[in-house]
């Protein structure tokens, strides 16, 4: 009997202990090596290894620490580290970006593809890998006030998705204003593309991620989505944030400027921009921005 009760104990915890982030320290883990004093009325997220709800928010706090966890400048190596206790579930594909707006708008910054936590395939629940150092590009701007992001897709199991959210800093000695990279995405999340399981192809969903639209970060956080000639991902941000999350600009957001929208490009081009738009902005913003499209073109 204590035999049978151990195993099933056993079995629960390699089911319920999945890959978490530990560096930099993402909201309000109690798992990192060290952590700034919790904001007042949260608490440590002691089930910061579940999968995302996949009807629920993306991330699983919107209230930022008190203070960064990081210090990181563009252009230079940054590290980010795994816990050692989490199953990885046969690896699959990792996602890093950086945000300006509490994760509203994130673009990739380094990507893990096919076998993140592995160095080869290996349908294991044993990670092999547990820090990813990469190089910051050099034309992320500076921030007081950034988030860095998190993104795993596993290759073995049930279909889900883990994420986490550090608050982080960035110095930029170039000055550079904005930055242009693929838009993250959120597979097998609601409103987004479910990648199956790999079965040994660990090229599977590989095409999301591929197909996935550039996005233009800056420090307000307003993004320029740029269509590819590839046909965009289905895809879908997630729900507007609190209104206690902190803008990284200090002044009152100004409406965007958006001059790639009315280009020489075809009318069809630019009512794909338009939906993709509609999709990002607040109502307010797509005011100023449909004003502009009816004294630009009649576009059905």
């Amino acid at each position: 009997m204590l035999f049978k009760i151990a195993s099933v104990a056993a079995l629960v915890s390699s089911v319920a202990a999945h890959m978490a982030m530990n560096e930099p320290c993402p909201r309000f883990s109690p798992n990192c090596a060290t952590q700034p004093q919790l904001p007042a009325g949260q608490s440590y997220n002691y089930n910061i290894k579940d999968p995302i709800a996949y009807d629920g928010p993306v991330f699983m706090s919107d209230v930022p620490w008190p203070q960064p966890v990081a210090s990181w400048t563009a252009g230079q190596p940054v590290t980010v580290g795994f816990q050692a206790d989490g199953a990885a579930h046969g690896g699959g594909h990792c996602q890093f970006a950086i945000s300006y707006d509490n994760g509203k708008t994130a673009a990739i910054v380094h990507k893990v593809m096919e076998h993140c936590f592995f160095n080869d395939s290996l349908d294991s629940n044993t990670a092999e890998v547990l820090k990813y150092t990469f190089t910051l590009p050099a034309d992320v701007p500076a921030s007081s006030n950034a988030q860095f992001i998190w993104i795993w897709t596993n290759a073995v199991g049930y279909r889900e998705l883990y994420t986490g959210i550090s608050d982080i800093t960035i110095a930029n000695s170039g000055g550079s204003k904005s930055y242009t990279g693929k838009s993250a995405i959120y597979p097998n999340h609601a409103g987004y593309d479910t990648i199956p399981a790999f079965n040994g192809n660990y090229t599977t969903g590989m095409s999301l991620y591929d197909n996935a639209p550039n996005v233009t970060i800056t420090l307000s956080g307003y993004i320029a989505e740029q269509l590819s000639n590839k046909k965009p991902i289905s895809s879908r941000i997630s729900e507007p944030l609190s209104s206690n999350s902190s803008e990284t600009s200090s002044a009152s957001p100004k409406a965007p400027v958006w001059p790639f929208m009315f280009n020489t490009g075809s009318a069809r081009r630019l009512h794909q921009q338009y939906q993709v738009l509609s999709r990002r902005l607040t109502k307010a913003q797509m005011a100023s921005v449909s004003l502009a499209r009816s004294s630009c073109c009649m576009i059905m």
